[in-house]
């Protein structure tokens, strides 16, 4: 059965759509402080914001049959969930969240991370991309299909409120809503990224996490570091070596062997696609300081560094006065934040133990060394592709984007797939998103690419026509 869907058509309708309605509303949830609750203790109330002005944008959409509901479990972040009737038996699920990282410092002048500000077609705030803009373009693809009569299944829609928190209370909502979501066959995330702006790029693998404080204590109180330095140990030189026991400081490579996975051969040829697809954009879209230049120098270890390796970062750090006010004191602590990314396949729970075994065992000097983890999610797969989801997938993009489709591992985390990989093992992915180059989800001068959102917008469309005309 051939699919009807005209993409000229749904191009159109769906810019007219972003333009006039999705910008907008988007603009209003940019000013919105909703951190997630990793961030705001006290998150409550700008998050109740932010699910009342999704809800009511997404209840005032004329989608026959559409039901609009805000789920509550007790102590927990809200959802929103969408259910729109359709025909045959199966279910599409389409998944994003609302919740945001912190504001982060360093906008550019001109910018602010709680007001929107457009420039040409780049819509910059916190969380437009990172994903408020996916309530929007979940029912607006459904809207492209109804203006053009297309046949469709049922849809879901569910857009949680922890996700940057590593979705903690999600578990407890896909138990409370099993009934009423049922086996979704497709599942369609926003929640990810793209190579670039040209195309349609679908994610096939997503790392995990580990994340968790580490401090060194070696004294009671600071003293003086005339008297005490060259016999009291200095607490940042014994995280120095406790960080150097888990990555090497020369090359960034992990040195626990059990931290790393072999990497399947299909994930290796698309590694070597993408690098010849984005060429230096595999690098160049990071904002290096003038004459600095990458880890590595190999485009494809790049991909394969930030896909399927592990790799630590440090994201926080206390102990350390400001330079303004910092004396010749030798410091009774260090603590660090420590960001542990870890490949698909691994199991977050035995990493987080190895991580910990690591940096507490043997302690330089006797120091009190403690870690203590405060979240994990595991990394994702995607299960093999389907023909017709292949064909579709590529279908949208040469038809949307004038290019055809890429596939390619993203360095994040999106704890939801792995939760769904599990329950719904027959299901098919497509994972994709607008964060692109210079996008800068989670850092200062964050922006949503409107073209890329049109057009995204439009491709969803399109592969759910063919879900259903397969």
């Amino acid at each position: 059965m051939a699919n009807p869907f005209d993409p000229n058509r749904a191009l159109q309708s769906s810019e007219r759509i972003w333009e006039s309605e999705i910008v907008p509303a988007l603009s209003e949830y940019i000013r919105i402080p909703n951190k997630s609750p990793a961030y705001e203790p006290k998150w409550q109330a700008a998050m109740d914001r932010a699910v009342a002005l999704i809800e009511s944008w997404c209840s005032k959409q004329s989608i026959e049959g559409l039901r609009v509901e805000v789920v509550r479990l007790p102590e927990r972040t809200p959802v929103i969930w969408m259910e729109i009737p359709g025909a045959g038996e199966e279910t599409v699920l389409l998944y994003g969240h609302l919740d945001k990282q912190p504001e982060m410092s360093g906008w550019r002048a001109g910018l602010a991370p709680l007001e929107p500000v457009r420039e040409g077609d780049k819509l910059y705030g916190r969380g437009g991309a990172d994903d408020g803009y996916s309530s929007f373009a979940s029912l607006a693809a459904l809207r492209l299909l109804q203006e053009q009569r297309i046949s469709r299944v049922r849809c879901v829609v569910l857009i949680e409120a922890c996700e940057e928190s590593g979705s903690t209370d999600l578990p407890a909502y896909i138990e409370h809503l099993a009934s009423r979501i049922g086996t979704p066959s497709l599942v369609v995330c926003l929640d990810s990224g793209c190579g670039n702006y040209d195309q349609l790029w679908m994610t096939t693998s997503l790392r995990g996490i580990v994340t968790g404080n580490l401090r060194v204590e070696i004294l009671t109180e600071g003293v003086h570091s005339g008297d005490a330095s060259g016999v009291v140990p200095s607490s940042f030189r014994i995280l120095r070596q406790l960080l150097s026991r888990v990555d090497d400081e020369q090359t960034g490579k992990l040195q626990i062997d059990a931290l790393h996975v072999k990497v399947p051969e299909e994930r290796l040829k698309q590694a070597r696609l993408t690098a010849e697809a984005l060429g230096d954009e595999v690098w160049n879209k990071f904002p290096f300081v003038a004459g600095a230049r990458p880890a590595v120098s190999d485009k494809v270890e790049m991909i394969l560094n930030r896909t399927w390796r592990p790799a630590l970062s440090i994201t926080g750090i206390e102990g350390l006065p400001p330079l303004g006010s910092a004396g010749n004191v030798l410091r009774p602590f260090t603590a660090v934040k420590i960001s542990l990314r870890i490949p698909p396949r691994l199991n977050p729970a035995q990493a987080t133990q190895l991580l910990k075994e690591t940096l507490e065992k043997d302690p330089p000097y006797g120091a009190r060394v403690v870690f203590d983890a405060d979240k994990s999610a595991t990394g994702w797969e995607a299960p093999p592709l389907a023909s017709w989801l292949s064909s579709a997938v590529d279908r949208a993009s040469r038809t949307c984007f004038g290019r055809p489709a890429m596939a390619f591992g993203e360095g994040g985390t999106i704890p939801f797939m792995g939760m769904l990989g599990e329950k719904f093992p027959q299901a098919q992915f497509l994972i994709t998103g607008v964060l692109g180059p210079g996008s800068n989800a989670h850092g200062p001068n964050e922006f949503l690419h409107i073209p890329t959102g049109v057009k995204l917008t439009a491709c969803v469309a399109s592969v759910i026509a063919d879900h259903f005309a397969r």
